[in-house]
């Protein structure tokens, strides 16, 4: 079971997108999809029936050219949306996470977790935490992680909430897609290693963040955020030339129709050329590869409510579509 996309209008931003589709009980293939929510199987335009979208990626600078010429022609026939499946729209090798990188969201953080004995009203604590993020920002470095692709799901699939997970959390997050082989870049030459963005909802169970049994290990990304459908993907790759400023960009998220993240990728401590070229400095990443940018405030443990079954998630960012995922508990038989 899946929710089902959302009605064709404008699904992104630009002249085309990059999808992974399947027909029923079909094998999925690479496509490029138009605004008007029509897609054209790539592997028949580019003669490849192997082709996949992380081949494509693999080969961007090349590939780009002849997309933008299949996206402007009209001597192929295009399928409408409605009768495919959506899966995620690449299958990464690598996927980079990040933690606390919007200003506002950590400033919170920071003031709702006063220290014992603190009674300073909350006007000085704010104002003291505003200016520990000016300094982070100016002098400090981002706080990069590790995921598995293999936690990746489709952007209308369900999202089953395991038994063991006792507050599973959203966190919405812009995505970048790499391009280009990228090993120690600068911040200025990070955006020509971007093939485009798309969105990411990092899911996260609260309750198993720091370790219980050894405290000074710390914080357990493998088990709080790795379970298998944690993290839906799409449901597009809009090209990085089709997005004007992705550090202007509005981040939303509403749980059953309610708005609980609202907020501009301009609130990021970190921009996304700056996560790109820290991520670059430690490893060396591939076309196809995830960098998640953050989650801004509006968390479920804000709001004190959690995600259980039934919940409809609604994901969007500005020119990128809409992500709509329903999560269902594990059966604990």
């Amino acid at each position: 079971m899946s929710v089902k996309p959302e009605p064709v209008s404008a699904l992104f931003a630009g002249p085309f997108a990059l999808a992974t589709l399947s027909a029923p009980d079909g094998p999925a293939f690479p496509a490029l999809v138009t605004p008007d929510g029509r897609a054209l199987d790539l592997r028949d335009a580019l003669g490849d029936d192997r082709l996949t979208v992380l081949d494509l990626l693999d080969r961007w600078e090349t590939a780009l050219p002849r997309l933008r010429a299949l996206a402007g022609g009209t001597g192929r026939a295009r399928t409408p949306l409605a009768g495919l499946r959506v899966h995620a729209p690449v299958t990464p090798r690598q996927v980079f996470q990040s933690g606390a990188n919007y200003r506002q969201h950590v400033i919170d953080l920071h003031v709702a977790h006063r220290a014992p004995g603190d009674e300073r009203p909350e006007a000085e604590r704010r104002a003291e935490a505003a200016a520990i993020m000016d300094r982070r920002a100016a002098e400090d470095l981002p706080y990069v992680f590790i995921g598995l692709p293999s936690a990746i799901t489709g952007p209308y699939d369900d999202v089953v909430l395991p038994a063991w997970a006792e507050q599973p959390d959203w966190e919405l997050e812009l995505a970048v897609v790499i391009g280009r082989p990228a090993h120690r870049v600068s911040v200025e030459d990070a955006p020509q290693y971007v093939a485009g963005y798309t969105i990411a909802n990092d899911l996260t169970d609260r309750a198993t963040v720091f370790r219980r049994d050894m405290p000074q290990i710390g914080t357990d990304w493998l088990r709080s955020k790795n379970a298998p459908g944690f993290t839906p993907l799409g449901p597009w790759i809009v090209p990085a030339e089709s997005v004007a400023d992705p550090d202007d960009l509005r981040v939303t998220l509403k749980l059953n129709g309610e708005t609980m993240q609202d907020e501009s990728t301009k609130d990021m401590i970190f921009t996304v050329a700056r996560m790109v070229s820290y991520a670059s400095r430690a490893a060396r990443l591939l076309p196809g590869d995830l960098v998640l940018t953050g989650s801004p405030a509006g968390n479920g443990m804000h709001w004190g409510r959690l995600l259980r079954d039934g919940d409809v998630m609604e994901g969007t960012v500005t020119g990128l579509g809409v992500q709509r995922t329903r999560c269902v508990a594990e059966d604990p038989a």
